[in-house]
C-alpha cells in the first residue's frame, strides 16, 4: 500500500509550484464551481475558459440561471457542444432554487440528487466548494491512478472503475481535499500524459508501480466509428432564411431544415463534424422551399440569426452560405 502521507506531501510540494491558475480555483462559490464542472465534461480547459467568463457575466448565480428560458441558455452555451449539459445545468439551478432556497446543499447525498450530477461532479463540488474529504476520478486522475497502481484491467469496466475509486478514496486527506484533488488533476494533465508521460519530472514516481506507464491505462475496445450523411435545405427569401427547431439531437436549437432523402444533385456545401461515435457529413442543398413552413419551422431575418441558439456545424454552414454584410459576414461563425 502507498505511504499516503509521503505521497500527499510530495504531490502538494509539486502542486504549490506547478499547479495551474484556473479561475474556478480562485473561488469557493458553489455556483461558479458547478458551472465549471458542467462545462469541463468532455471539453478541454482551454476551450472552456472564454465560455466560463461569458456565462458568469450573463448568469452570475443560481437565481439568474433559473429564471432564464431554455433558448437563452442554449444560446449562451452554443459552441461548447453536448447541449444536454446546458439543459441539465439549467435544471440543476432550478432545483437548487426550488428545493434549497438558492444555496447549494453541502451534503454530498443531496448534491448527487441534482439533475446532471453524478458521482464525480458530486465529489468535485463537495471537495472544491466545501473542502469535504471526497475523492474525485476524472480522465486525468483515472490515468494517473491506473499507472500508480499498475492496474491491468480496463478502467472503463465495472471492476476497473471500482478499483480507481477505491484508490482515490484511500488517498484523499481529511483536510485540504480541494488542493489534493486539484493536484492529482494537474499531475495527470501536465506530466502523466496519455502517450508520452514525463516520468522523469514526476514528483510521485517513487510510488508508481507501472512497469511501462505509456501502455496504461487499459480500456475496452471502442466501437467502430459510424459514418453518416445528413441532407439539409438552404432556403432564403426576401432577406430571411428558413430554420427548423430540432426535436432530437439538438433539441431546442435552430438548424437548417431536414430533407427526407439525399437529393441526387450536388450540394451547395459539405461539412464534416464528429458526434460521439459518429462522423457526420452535413450536406446542404438549395431548395425553393414551401410557401408556409411546418409547425417547427420559421423564417428569420438575417439580422436575427446571431441571437438564435444554433449548433456549430449549422452556424458554420450559414456563415459560408449567406452573403457578407458591411464589416463582415451576415452571421458570426462559432468554432
Amino acid at each position: 500500500m502507498i505511504n499516503r502521507r509521503a505521497f500527499r506531501s510530495a504531490l502538494q510540494r509539486w502542486y504549490a509550484v506547478h499547479g495551474r491558475d484556473l479561475p474556478w480555483r480562485r473561488t469557493r462559490d458553489p455556483y461558479a464551481i458547478l458551472v465549471s464542472e458542467f462545462m469541463l465534461q468532455q471539453t478541454q480547459v482551454a476551450t472552456v475558459l472564454p465560455y466560463y467568463h461569458r456565462w458568469l457575466a450573463r448568469f452570475p448565480d443560481f437565481a439568474s440561471l433559473a429564471r432564464a428560458d431554455e433558448s437563452s441558455v442554449l444560446h449562451a452555451w452554443q459552441g461548447l457542444g453536448y447541449y444536454s449539459r446546458a439543459r441539465r445545468l439549467h435544471a440543476a439551478a432550478r432545483a437548487v432554487m426550488q428545493n434549497f432556497g438558492g444555496e447549494l446543499p453541502t451534503a454530498i447525498a443531496e448534491i448527487a440528487r441534482l439533475p446532471g450530477v453524478g458521482r464525480y461532479t458530486a465529489g468535485a463540488l463537495a471537495s472544491f466548494a466545501f473542502d469535504r474529504p471526497e475523492p474525485v476520478v476524472e480522465a486525468n486522475i483515472a490515468r494517473l491512478l491506473a499507472r500508480l497502481t499498475n492496474c491491468q484491467i480496463p478502467i472503463d469496466s465495472t471492476a476497473g472503475r471500482a478499483r480507481l475509486w477505491q484508490t482515490a478514496t484511500a488517498l484523499v486527506p481529511a483536510t485540504g481535499a480541494h488542493q489534493h484533488n486539484s493536484a492529482l488533476m494537474d499531475l495527470g494533465a501536465l506530466l502523466c500524459l496519455p502517450r508520452q508521460p514525463r516520468c522523469g519530472e514526476c514528483p510521485v514516481r517513487g510510488f508508481c508501480l507501472a512497469r511501462n506507464p505509456a501502455l496504461l491505462p487499459i480500456k475496452k475496445k471502442r466501437p467502430a466509428t459510424v459514418h453518416l450523411s445528413e441532407p439539409h435545405a438552404f432556403m432564403r427569401r426576401h432577406g430571411r432564411v428558413l430554420l427548423e427547431q430540432s426535436r432530437d439531437r439538438w433539441r431546442g436549437l435552430w438548424i437548417l431544415p431536414r430533407l427526407s432523402a439525399m437529393p441526387r444533385r450536388p450540394p451547395l456545401l459539405r461539412l464534416d463534424f464528429p458526434f460521439t461515435h459518429h462522423q457526420i457529413t452535413l450536406a446542404v442543398f438549395a431548395r425553393p422551399g414551401p410557401g408556409v413552413p411546418n409547425d417547427n419551422q420559421q423564417w428569420f431575418p438575417l439580422g436575427a440569426l446571431d441571437r438564435l441558439p444554433v449548433p456549430s456545424p449549422h452556424r458554420r454552414a450559414l456563415a459560408q452560405l449567406l452573403p457578407p454584410k458591411k464589416g463582415g459576414r451576415a452571421l458570426r461563425a462559432v468554432h
